[in-house]
Order: structure tokens, then C-alpha cells, then sequence
């Protein structure tokens, strides 16, 4: 049996904070990082935006250069999936290889939840996780004409622009009766709505499919619950992911939605961190509740938070949520969590293409989306975090900064 002082499994961004995180505080002893594909650690938000559009080649989103990870004498066991893991032996099973550890780092993110209808297996069906799927739906690009998205979220939005920027026929297809209902308010939803179809997205809401018809291998439409029958050259989906514990639930670690974290980022298990897209954990920006956060964000905070614990440097998880999004020409720059929100400010206006989303809670500012409003972003996070009752006749006033606005 191999042994390592610390095993990180997971090469995404989580996993590479960690393993950067240990050498830049002078840990001497001995990484392995674990990952199931082939690729060195790589940036995950530009596969839907400037790698899928040809912006960014694979070489500009790599998180380091390969050579960094032997410099740093980090071994890169990739290409490996681990399937088990023993927390009283303290090893973990790649294939038919067992690997020892003092400490384990699990960083695996989720896959991607697929449709479960008839033809959601057809070839020409995909999701935008990982490199190896954006190269796919890349090199049947000059051959497709219409694609047919599912799923109204920031993955479905950024996909379905680059596509409409290639001059693709797009339909996108949101089941809730608008875009990115679960993590913004209504005013942001209905703009960007109007954006996608100014630019020629056939955009519905309220839209319920039935299944994928197929031929030969390929799916040709997707079949409407109405009987409409969409013709369609791909199907890309983006209806969230699924996180990835099965092997740590299985060796007994806590968990339901995610594996759950203390404020240090442990598990229930000993010996056995949890960060990212897989940790849930209570979050005081989420007023307490126990949540799991998918950004890159809180795949950096948490991994520098579990180092710091592992190196007998405990400080306790306390990062302010922050997300961006590309479509087109805006830039979307969130701050703070609008979960639970009771009241909404526009601050601007969206004809503009710059203005602001302003979420209160009890008066409180608890989060803003920015469009092209980079000050405000800036300036509000220190609001957000204050928790301090606010002037809103300021804050809705564009004119006046939002650092200068004063209590209510």
C-alpha cells in the first residue's frame, strides 16, 4: 500500500486550492491529488462561456501550468476514480489499489443530473461539466443547425448564448415559469429573458418536455407534454448537479444533499475534510441554514479553510458567497445570498444594460446582482456583510454610491 500524508480527491478548483494552499504555508509532507479525469486541475466556469465559444484555449483555463504540480511535488494520481473508503484504516481504493492517508481532502464536486425520459441517452445529448463534453458538442458544431437547450439556469443562459452567437436556431427550455428562478429575483429573470430573445433565443418558460425522440442513436426532437415536437440537431442540459459522496456516505460520513462539514470543514468521519460543490455546511449569509454553495468561490475559501485546520491554524469558515456570469455583452456579478429575501430594490435602470438588484431581509441588504454595475458589486459587499439597516430611498438612488449610503 502507497501512503500519503495528504489525499485530496477531487482535481478541481477545490482540489487545487488545496493542494496549493499546503506548499504556499510550507507543508513539507507528502500530496497526492486524485482525479477521475486526465486533465490537470482547469477552470470549470469558462467551459459554458470563452472555452465553448473558442475565446480561451484548454492551455489559458488551466488552474497551473502541469509542470507546477511536480515543482511543487504534488503527485497526480488522474485519471482514477476512488470507489471506497476505509476511515478507521485510513485508506482509500483506486481500482485495485489501496492508498493510505493521514489526512484526506474530499473535493469531488457533482456530475451532472441528466434527464430521465426516453431518449436522454441518445449520443448527441449533453452537459457542460467537463472538458471532455464541451470538445464533444465543439466537433459537431459545423454540422448542427438547431439545438434545443433544457434548463434555465446560469449553465443553460451561457451555453444558449454562445450558440446564438454562432448563428445556431436555439430553443431553451425552462419548466418554472421563469429563468433562474432559484437564485435571483424576478426583475433579473425578465431582463435576461428579453436579452436571450433580442438575440434570437426561442426562450420559453412554463415549458414541460416529454421525451427525446431518436433515430439511429441520435436524438431528432424533443417531444412536447402539448404534443408539440421540437426538431433539434443536440439537446445540452443544464439542470444542476448531483454532488458526488457516494464513497464517504457509504464509509458512514453524515450527509444527505452533500456530505456535511463543520465550521473547519470536517466530516463526522475522523481525519476526512469535505470542500466545495459536495459540502454542506452552514452558512451564516444563508441565515444559519445548512446549504451547499456551487462557485469557485467556496471551492478556494473552503480548501484554504480545511488546510488551515490541517496545519493546526484553525479558522472557521466565514466567506462572503460571491458568482459571475457571462452572456453576451453583460457581465453578471452577484454578492451575498438572496435565499429568503421579503423585499427587492432595482437600483438603476435595466434598459441601461447596467443596473442592480438590490435583496433585503428585514430591512437588511442580504445580497445584490450587478449587470454591468461593477461599483456597485464593489461597494455593496461591504453592506452585506455590515448587516446594518440601510437608507433605502439611497439605495435605490443610482446617483448616490452605495458606499456613501447611510443608516436608516
Amino acid at each position: 500500500m502507497s501512503y500519503y500524508d495528504v489525499v485530496i480527491v477531487g482535481a478541481g478548483h477545490a482540489g487545487a486550492q488545496a493542494a496549493i494552499a499546503l506548499r504556499q504555508h510550507g507543508f513539507e509532507g507528502s500530496v497526492a491529488m486524485i482525479g477521475d479525469e486526465k486533465d490537470p486541475p482547469y477552470e470549470r466556469p469558462p467551459l459554458s462561456k470563452e472555452y465553448f465559444a473558442g475565446d480561451k484555449s484548454f492551455d489559458r483555463i488551466l488552474i497551473r501550468p502541469a509542470s507546477f504540480w511536480e515543482e511543487r511535488k504534488v503527485d497526480m494520481l488522474l485519471g482514477h476514480r476512488v470507489k471506497a473508503v476505509d476511515p478507521a484504516a485510513k485508506f482509500v481504493t483506486v481500482g485495485d489499489r489501496e492508498i493510505g492517508y493521514g489526512k484526506l481532502i474530499w473535493c469531488t464536486g457533482g456530475s451532472p443530473r441528466m434527464l430521465t425520459c426516453n431518449g436522454a441517452d441518445a449520443e448527441n445529448v449533453h452537459a457542460v461539466r467537463r472538458r471532455d463534453d464541451v470538445d464533444a458538442m465543439m466537433a459537431k458544431l459545423d454540422q448542427i443547425n438547431h439545438v434545443t437547450v433544457i434548463g434555465g439556469g446560469y449553465i443553460g443562459l451561457e451555453a444558449a448564448a454562445v450558440l446564438s452567437k454562432f448563428g445556431k436556431k436555439v430553443v431553451l427550455l425552462e419548466a418554472l415559469d421563469r429563468v433562474l428562478a432559484r437564485v435571483a429575483g424576478e426583475d433579473l429573470s425578465r431582463f435576461y429573458e428579453a436579452e436571450h430573445r433580442a438575440h434570437g433565443v426561442d426562450l420559453r418558460t412554463g415549458a414541460r418536455m416529454d421525451c427525446i425522440e431518436v433515430t439511429d442513436g441520435k436524438a431528432t426532437a424533443v417531444l412536447m407534454a402539448d404534443g408539440e415536437r421540437i426538431e433539434t440537431d443536440m439537446v445540452i442540459v443544464g439542470i444542476g448537479i448531483i454532488p458526488e459522496t457516494g464513497p464517504l456516505i457509504a464509509a458512514g460520513a453524515a450527509g444527505g444533499n452533500g456530505v456535511d462539514v463543520d465550521e473547519y470543514c470536517r466530516t463526522s468521519l475522523p481525519d476526512i475534510y469535505a470542500v466545495g460543490d459536495c459540502a454542506a455546511h452552514a452558512n451564516r449569509f444563508a441565515r444559519g441554514a445548512q446549504i451547499r454553495l456551487e462557485s469557485v468561490q467556496n471551492a478556494n475559501d473552503q480548501a484554504k479553510t480545511a488546510v488551515d485546520h490541517i496545519l493546526g491554524k484553525a479558522q472557521p469558515y466565514d466567506a462572503v458567497p460571491w458568482f459571475w456570469s457571462n452572456q453576451y455583452d453583460l457581465k453578471l456579478q452577484t454578492v451575498g445570498l438572496s435565499t429568503g429575501h421579503d423585499q427587492t430594490i432595482l437600483r438603476g435602470d435595466p434598459a441601461s444594460r447596467s443596473f442592480s438588484v438590490l435583496y433585503l431581509k428585514a430591512g437588511k441588504l442580504i445580497a445584490l446582482d450587478c449587470v454591468n454595475a461593477i461599483k456597485d458589486y464593489v461597494q455593496g459587499r461591504a453592506h452585506v456583510v455590515s448587516g446594518a439597516l440601510l437608507d433605502q430611498a439611497q439605495l435605490a438612488d443610482a446617483g448616490i454610491p452605495l458606499k456613501e449610503v447611510g443608516l436608516a
